[in-house]
């Protein structure tokens, strides 16, 4: 496995990749490995001749208050765990390499990123469309890897492919949980041991809203059993729980084939996300 630091290395690499006719998979990381971003290269392994993980912590899509300079940052650990299961080139710059000059051209994310998440986060996903569409052109991927617990920056970054003519297969892998269904996440090690044992309840309010929701078709009562079952079960703040038509998160109408319910809640003072993608059943 290469490690390279430098766009200049890398672009050597993707060359050479390029010569000889090689699919490479894009498996975009901000590092602090754990089992959700091990099983994204996994299947990238499976499905390209050639692994690329990037591990660069964003500036710019963290907000001024945000955890940017605390996000945890261990790239030894990572390259050894990103070498573990097959990745032949990770690509940790610097945020100066990233992003030597800013011009002012910036990528607007639109009306998807003005709810969920993107409601307490103004420009959270502008930069994250920033760092992905500057990946996606220096690495040159047959497919890029995304996880499904960002399931709004999932829908967001492939209307970007769709509407922009990326010439990318997007592959959305499921969410890998913990035994008590809480989502892996690089952000759960903030939590104290308290905390830990309340945070499996937002997996489980997004059970019941959406056995709810299909029993009744009523997204508003289905939302309010989440909340109260939250409410009951932690010492959390919840920032939204919503249910939306998926992929566009727009209002669920009667044509609605799949919906999204998605939550965030503040467990101490670590924000976590989670959500839960199915299909409406017939007649509802």
């Amino acid at each position: 496995m290469k490690v390279v630091t430098t766009i200049e290395a890398l672009t050597t690499e993707i060359q050479t990749a390029k010569q000889k006719q090689q699919t490479i998979g894009l498996v975009p990381t901000m590092g602090y490995l754990h089992e959700g971003h091990l099983t994204l290269a996994q299947a990238a392994r499976a499905e390209n001749d050639v692994v690329v993980m990037s591990i660069f912590v964003n500036p710019t899509q963290f907000g001024p208050h945000e955890d940017f300079a605390s996000y945890p940052r261990d790239l030894p650990r990572d390259t050894a765990l990103a070498e573990s299961v097959g990745v032949d080139i990770v690509f940790a710059p610097s945020v100066e390499e990233m992003y030597p000059q800013d011009g002012g051209i910036r990528i607007a994310a639109g009306k998807q990123a003005t709810i969920l998440c993107g409601a307490s986060r103004p420009g959270h996903f502008d930069g994250v469309l920033q760092v992905v569409a500057k990946l996606f052109h220096l690495t040159q991927p047959t497919r890029a890897y995304f996880g499904q617990k960002d399931a709004q920056q999932v829908a967001i970054i492939a209307t970007m492919v769709r509407d922009f003519n990326f010439p990318i297969e997007m592959r959305v892998i499921p969410i890998v949980r913990e035994e008590d269904g809480l989502a892996k996440s690089s952000r759960n090690v903030y939590l104290s041991e308290s905390e830990r044992q309340e945070a499996p309840a937002i997996y489980e309010a997004l059970q019941l809203a959406r056995d709810h929701f299909l029993a009744t078709g009523d997204a508003a009562s289905a939302l309010i059993e989440a909340k109260s079952h939250i409410q009951a079960r932690t010492q959390g703040s919840i920032d939204y729980i919503e249910l939306l038509a998926y992929p566009d998160l727009t209002p669920i109408t009667a044509a609605t084939e799949q919906v999204l319910v998605a939550a965030a809640v503040y467990i101490g003072k670590t924000r976590l996300i989670d959500n839960c993608i199915f299909t409406v059943k017939e007649g509802l």
